[in-house]
């Protein structure tokens, strides 16, 4: 207390973070703080066009030059964060989107970076740009309570792909990247010689022709909203809606979004800049950009389109400040991702379901001897779920149709890294053993392929505990006595059938882990 008798107030200690988005047609700084709550307030932001898109789209690499240009630009910024006093890595996030993922150079661009300025790009690959959105536009849907209880369409078009999310009740329900991008779609249409109505026609039809499958992914029948991120809609928002306030959702209608477009298109990019007073980067997307957007409500049959100001370094900003990338809320959204995708191949659930179940009690139970920590239980968690994906392929080799169906899907949320682990812990539930000749599973580093071994290892013990398909074994109780694991189950006096399934899938377990499994019936 002071003097005057006031209570001081004391301020919790703020951190101050950054992060850098290298897009495809500039490179993006956000400077931040979080303080002691988890709250984050953006102290300053900076943006800086180059040509990383218009290279990788048109040449399938970065030119060297352009290369350059992101060094300076780079370099620049890590001059602002030592004025920020900002030195730990730790305390910096640098990624890259499409334009760097799919040059054939990307890994000399990446070192280049590295040398030239001592920041780590990391080239996310698209279900973490879904998950990065998604943490962006969470706040704003749950500011709308009406948002939360509909079905949301959320989409993004950047200059290399468009990214979708479907959101219903508050949770990801779809996510999907398409090959489309605004860059992209000028770029493949750079060397043709026609009027703008014709060259708009072109890239509606290139438009119409990748997202005809949508509405088999999602029901255009129900009733959407759609929200558009991204700063050609930004740009549209401040255009027709003249007070509005970046930090609340705008509305704008189809109609009048699209006379904009196609006042843009008529346009040549030096003559937008001249009357919209944008950069020349924003001018080549804008008109190609807002056509996606305009087929996507087509599709939809809306009629208006709500547009927010959140974006990728949000999304950063806010698992930096969480300090947990895959938090509760965000597990929740993977688990129903992946009985979605189990149900789409018409696994048996209930199965599925008890297997995770059992699994779950097998990992918390042999914590001490696996050391695997909760990213490798939800990783075990989602493979138990989908092991028996590939019967819908095959039931001969369904462990192996396993591993590809997995390898080859979206699960919101898991990497492509992710979805490896999952998919070779599904196809090593029966059968052989893991071996390093093995694709897939030989490419692993060494504490990845035990990991593997042991989360497959315990999947093949729960998969027999639930032999028979009946979820009759509901509760276990693991003991480690000597060189033996004995699962006990209570209440159950005759378990003939599990122990026979048990003495074939315990090989793996025994060899990894060096105990011989006992499972014995707990009586009454």
């Amino acid at each position: 207390m002071t003097e005057s008798g006031e209570i001081p107030i004391v301020a919790s200690a703020a951190r101050p973070v950054a992060v850098i988005d290298v897009g495809t047609s500039s490179i993006r700084m956000a400077v931040a703080e979080i303080d002691g709550q988890g709250g984050v307030r953006i102290l300053e932001t900076l943006s800086q066009g180059v040509s990383l898109g218009k290279d990788t789209f048109t040449k399938g690499e970065i030119a060297r030059k352009t290369i350059e240009d992101c060094v300076r630009v780079l370099r620049r910024y890590a001059q602002t964060l030592e004025e920020y006093r900002i030195s730990s890595s730790d305390d910096v996030r640098v990624v890259a989107t499409s334009a760097v993922r799919e040059a054939s150079n990307r890994l000399a661009f990446l070192d280049r970076i590295y040398v030239a300025t001592g920041f780590t790009v990391d080239a996310i690959d698209t279900t973490e740009v879904h998950r990065i959105t998604y943490r962006s536009i969470q706040p704003q849907l749950r500011e709308h309570e009406e948002l939360l209880k509909s079905r949301v369409i959320i989409s993004e078009v950047g200059g290399g792909s468009t990214e979708l999310l479907l959101v219903e009740s508050g949770e990801v329900a779809y996510a999907h990247s398409y090959r489309l991008g605004s860059l992209r779609l000028r770029e493949s249409l750079s060397g043709y010689r026609a009027s703008p109505d014709k060259l708009r026609e072109l890239m509606e039809s290139q438009i119409q022709r990748t997202l005809e499958q949508l509405p088999q992914h999602i029901n255009t029948d129900v009733r959407s909203e759609m929200i558009a991120l991204g700063g050609d809609m930004r740009f549209a928002a401040r255009e027709l809606l003249r007070d509005w306030d970046p930090e609340s959702l705008g509305l704008v209608t189809v109609a009048e979004l699209g006379e904009l477009a196609y006042d843009i298109l008529h346009l040549t990019p030096d003559e937008t800049v001249r009357k919209y007073r944008v950069t020349f980067q924003e001018a080549e997307t804008l008109g190609p950009a807002m056509l996606v957007y305009l087929e996507l409500a087509r599709i939809l049959d809306l009629d208006q389109i709500r547009i927010s100001n959140a974006n990728l370094r949000d999304g950063l900003l806010q698992e930096m400040a969480t300090a947990d990338v895959w938090t509760d809320d965000f597990r929740k959204q993977i688990v129903r991702s992946a009985r979605e995708l189990g149900r789409k191949y018409h696994v048996d659930g209930k199965h599925a379901a008890h297997v995770a179940l059992l699994a779950r009690s097998l990992f918390d139970a042999l914590s001490s001897e696996h050391k695997l920590d909760s990213r490798a239980a939800l990783i075990l968690h989602i493979a138990a779920l989908l092991h028996e994906i590939g019967s819908f392929v095959n039931q001969s080799s369904l462990h192996k149709h396993s591993m590809y169906l997995i390898m080859n899907s979206e699960l919101f949320g898991l990497t492509q890294a992710d979805l490896t682990l999952v998919a070779l812990v599904a196809r090593y539930h029966r059968r052989a053993s893991p071996k390093p000749t093995h694709q897939y599973y030989g490419s692993l580093e060494r504490n990845q392929r035990v990991a593997v071994s042991k989360m497959a290892a315990i999947l093949r013990l729960a998969d027999a505990l639930d032999t028979s398909r009946s979820q009759r074994v509901r509760e276990i109780s693991c003991q480690i006595e000597a060189d033996r694991l004995v699962i006990t189950v209570p209440h159950l006096t005759d378990l003939s059938v599990e122990q026979l399934a048990m003495q074939h899938a315990r090989t793996l377990f025994e060899e990894i882990f060096g105990l011989r499994v006992l499972l014995r019936a707990g009586g009454n």
